[in-house]
């Protein structure tokens, strides 16, 4: 297995990280809330601007897997929620890991760097995401981590030609024992 280094996106990632969520997007539109037509229809100036206003900024983070290259192979978002009433959740976003590089536990120490970080976010005591519900694999990864199923939503993503449902995850920061 190649060398792996896992750290937090800055700005100067922001062409390589753009690249990686568009072909995530174009690849597997059903892993994804997002859709790739839109978010280019968009404009890469306003997801920049999101990017870096919001995605890396605070308590928000944004996980690269890099190759000794430097390439960016995989990435892990952790974003918290701003309200007063629900600061203590964050949700993990955006996960994505190049094809030649899965199975080779490259999604699962992404996941270890966003789950660290929100253990030591000041007052978060739950950590959320959602996955497709026929992505076993991916459920197996979560759950293996501490994740608990605590939902189920039918027909959460409309593609062209289906639904996707959508399971729904926590992981309680504040009564698991880290994995």
């Amino acid at each position: 297995m190649r060398s792996i280094t896992i750290r937090p996106l800055k700005e100067s990632n922001w062409d390589a990280w753009w690249a990686m969520r568009l072909t995530a997007l174009r690849e597997h539109p059903d892993a994804f809330g997002s859709d790739h037509d839109e978010t280019v229809e968009a404009g890469e100036a306003s997801s920049r601007e999101r990017f870096v206003t919001t995605a890396i900024t605070g308590d928000n983070r944004i996980f690269g897997a890099f190759t000794d290259g430097g390439k960016l192979v995989g990435c892990c978002g952790v974003l918290r929620h701003p309200g007063a009433k629900t600061r203590h959740r964050m949700d993990i976003w955006g996960m994505y890991v190049a094809t030649e590089f899965r199975r080779a536990g490259v999604g699962r120490r992404l996941l270890h760097a966003a789950i660290g970080h929100a253990r030591r976010s000041d007052g978060v005591v739950q950590l959320h995401l959602t996955v497709a519900s026929h992505n076993i694999r991916a459920k197996a990864t979560y759950s293996d981590l501490g994740f608990t199923l605590y939902g189920h939503e039918p027909r959460s993503i409309r593609l062209p030609d289906r639904f996707v449902d959508e399971d729904l995850m926590v992981l309680s920061l504040d009564t698991e024992t880290q994995k």
